[in-house]
């Protein structure tokens, strides 16, 4: 059974990499024994930075990518 490739392109929203690359920085930085945990953690800690008022990190990131 063959499926057709499709053209179709597909981009990265707006603040995604530099979310990405926040992330990657603290993770060389700390060097967590569990990634995944410290990914969670650390989004939710810039979720609740967000909803208390304070600077969006994708918008930001969106911003820097322009």
């Amino acid at each position: 059974m063959s499926i057709a490739a499709a053209n179709t392109s597909m981009r990265v929203p707006a603040g995604f990499r530099n979310l990405l690359e926040g992330l990657a920085r603290e993770v060389l930085r700390q060097q967590p024994k569990n990634i995944v945990a410290f990914a969670a953690q650390y989004f939710q800690k810039l979720l609740e930075q967000r909803e208390a008022g304070g600077l969006d990190p994708v918008a930001w990131g969106a911003m820097l990518e322009d």
